[in-house]
């Protein structure tokens, strides 16, 4: 579906068309199921959380009936902030319940930056990207589409409305800034 169909379903549906919204989740659902399905990827082995849980959520936390997405664009923006916050409230749930017996692992091996681990923990993430946020809100951006979404640089960069150069030279110095901050703060 396009852009500018999905476009005229998030007008519909946030007038309260009630068709309009059930047309509007049947054409992101299996765009937002690609993008929980990479995200998982990403989670360790045995993650509880499914990718059908985690569209799920996203779609209820997303309220797309409610009129207030601009584009497809904007809308899957959102989704991909959505499911960052689902998998760290996962994570939060796991490590409260197990109270540091195990954290819920995401791995960066795709960050192609050399680290002493393959793999780091979601909410080690989640704080060095608050941190990036408050000192550079953009690189924030990027690494959360990038990331949490696996968008490409040319999705990135027409979602943000920047170059694909742009975009590569800003995941390149957060992907490095992270993985600096992240060894740094480590327990």
């Amino acid at each position: 579906m396009s852009g500018s169909d999905v476009t005229r379903l998030l007008d519909a549906a946030g007038g309260g068309e009630k068709e309009a919204i059930g047309r509007l989740y049947q054409a992101v659902y299996d765009e937002l199921r690609l993008l929980a399905e990479s995200s998982m990827r990403k989670e360790r082995s045995g993650h509880t959380l499914q990718p059908t849980a985690l569209v799920n959520e996203v779609y209820l936390r997303l309220n797309p009936g409610s009129g207030e997405w601009q584009n497809r664009r904007h809308f899957f923006g959102a989704a991909a902030q959505a499911m960052r916050r689902v998998l760290v409230d996962h994570a939060r749930r796991k490590h409260a319940e197990k109270r540091g017996a195990g954290q819920e692992r995401v791995t960066l091996s795709d960050l192609d930056i050399s680290a002493p681990e393959e793999d780091m923990d979601v909410l080690a993430v989640n704080d060095a990207l608050d941190q990036l946020a408050k000192e550079d809100a953009r690189l924030a951006e990027v690494v959360s589409l990038r990331f949490f979404a696996n968008m490409s640089i040319e999705d990135t960069a027409r979602a943000l409305d920047l170059s694909p150069a742009t975009v590569k030279r800003d995941w390149t110095f957060a992907r490095a800034w992270l993985c600096e901050h992240i060894q740094q703060h480590r327990p």
